[in-house]
């Protein structure tokens, strides 16, 4: 341990009762204090997630080296994880069931039901109804995988992806789901894998953040879900390693230009004379929240300078944007934000999220699960063959995914041409490709109903043990002190390293 974490961690230790109420005595200073300078912001989660933090500050962007670094050699260097809010429905896109067709408006055998949980949207239904997919599915590839009609462009490209059919949750509705898929516990305020990619890997970037968000605006806004800053949290890890959101609107961080008619030269000059005084409170107190914060307000100058370079996209070529689609020069769709995310890892972000909303397909699903897939199926290929050009696609990881599955039995009415479709915890399909995953791989297997897993089941835990292994962790050995206890994405249960993923 450092001089300076044997010094902080020795400060967080004497810290006595008085001084640690006397700290929350000044958020409101420190509030007023933030609106002012505004560049606090871009820390994601604002000033005072830092006084979550039991664990020393590691200046990354001063001395990369003074990252935690990963246990052995990484597969994957960067991430991109396109994140499906609200769930798709694996029977209509991957999980093909052609068996169900003779099952049409029969109700749901309590065999397989077994009993479980539904949510209140549908646990009132006098009947459970089999829907079976209204669409048509093929075989692609020399893996040949079964896949929707929805997605052309996915069935070009299935021999580089590696299907998992047999992910399984434990919560049934969306906060907690979602929650539970990123930070591996459905109680929020854990480290997200983005802030457990940062901390372990620290920054290949000075300029720019090392974990960035972006949520994208779908086509269909039906019944678009909420999107909390939690998701992207860094929790106890120093508030350095949260998420920093990039927006669609305006500018595409808050504060990131200079206020009318203060130049440059002056928030130079004031940003000094802040970090000085913030450095003679380090060096009397060796708190590490007050390291963070000097941090934080330098990277917000400099990005001053690499965002708006970033999102300038006059530069890319005409090919580019036929690889994406044209809605790719739209700021906020899809298709942009992948060409962003590509833009990124290009300048060394090491995890870049990106959210799409209204998957929660409770009813109408011919009329909104063709608008989501076109949002993101050419993308999706366009974004894996630009990284192929580049060559960053064998180092870069790409995951794709909700956060549960749906149920095979209708939501409300059911027709030959329309139904909807419920919340289904026990089975759903992903997908990762790139950075070390197996291309081409076919993993878990459901039953007819699409129901329950019946072959290779695959737990969150599994699936998280899995990618941080790709990032050269062990899951097991990658913890955090807080509270007392030993903290990690798995959580305490028991999870596998699932070898059959990977290359």
């Amino acid at each position: 341990m450092t001089n300076e974490n044997a010094a902080a961690a020795a400060y967080r230790q004497q810290e006595t009762r008085r001084y640690f109420l006397g700290r929350g005595g000044n958020a409101l200073g420190w509030a007023a204090l933030q609106s002012l300078l505004g560049t606090a912001a871009l820390s994601g989660v604002g000033a005072f997630a830092n006084e979550r933090s039991t664990v020393p500050t590691r200046n990354v962007r001063d001395d990369l080296a003074q990252a935690i670094g990963p246990h052995f050699a990484p597969r994957a260097k960067q991430v991109i994880y396109l994140h499906m809010v609200g769930g798709p429905p694996q029977m209509d896109l991957y999980d093909y069931k052609p068996v169900m067709n003779d099952w049409y408006d029969k109700d749901l055998p309590e065999s397989i039901r077994q009993g479980q949980r539904l949510t209140t949207m549908t646990s009132g239904q006098a009947r459970f109804p089999i829907a079976p997919s209204m669409f048509k599915f093929q075989q692609h590839g020399q893996c040949g995988m079964w896949v929707s009609e929805l997605l052309p462009y996915m069935s070009k490209m299935v021999d580089d992806v590696c299907f998992m059919r047999s992910i399984h949750t434990d919560a049934i509705n969306h906060e907690p789901a979602i929650t539970f898929m990123q930070t591996g516990n459905q109680v929020t305020g854990r480290p997200c894998l983005g802030a457990w990619a940062s901390y372990g890997l620290g920054s290949l970037n000075e300029n720019l953040p090392t974990f960035v968000v972006m949520v994208a605006n779908p086509t269909n806004t039906e019944q678009v879900q909420a999107i909390s800053a939690r998701l992207w949290s860094s929790g106890p890890l120093p508030g350095e390693h949260a998420g920093v959101s990039f927006r669609s609107v305006g500018d595409p961080i808050l504060y990131i230009n200079n206020p009318p008619g203060v130049p440059s030269e002056i928030r130079r000059h004031t940003l000094d004379g802040i970090n000085q005084l913030n450095q003679l409170q380090y060096e009397h107190l060796r708190d590490p929240q007050i390291k963070t914060r000097i941090q934080q307000y330098e990277l917000a100058y400099r990005m001053q300078s690499s965002v708006p370079e970033l999102t300038d996209l006059s530069r890319e070529s005409e090919q580019t944007f036929q690889l994406y689609g044209e809605a790719a020069r739209k700021p906020g769709t899809f298709a942009n934000t992948a060409l962003m995310a590509r833009r990124l890892v290009e300048r060394g972000v090491r995890f870049v999220q990106v959210y799409h909303n209204n998957w929660d397909t409770h009813g109408n699903v011919a009329g909104r699960l063709p608008d989501q897939c076109r949002d993101v199926d050419q993308a999706c290929w366009g974004l894996i063959q630009d990284l192929k050009a580049r060559g960053l696609f064998d180092e870069t990881l790409i995951i794709w995914g909700g956060e549960f599955g749906r149920t095979i039995y209708s939501q409300g009415g059911l027709s030959k041409t329309n139904y909807g479709r419920d919340h289904h915890p026990r089975c759903t399909t992903m997908w990762m490709a790139g950075g070390g995953a197996k291309g081409g791989a076919i993993y878990g297997e459901t039953d007819d109903f699409s129901y329950n897993i019946v072959k290779d089941p695959l737990s969150v835990h599994d699936f998280h043990a899995t990618i941080l292994h790709l990032l050269g962790f062990d899951h097991e050995r990658f913890t955090i002190k807080h509270q007392g206890l030993d903290q990690r994405l798995t959580g305490v249960e028991p999870a596998r390293v699932v070898r059959e993923l990977i290359q």
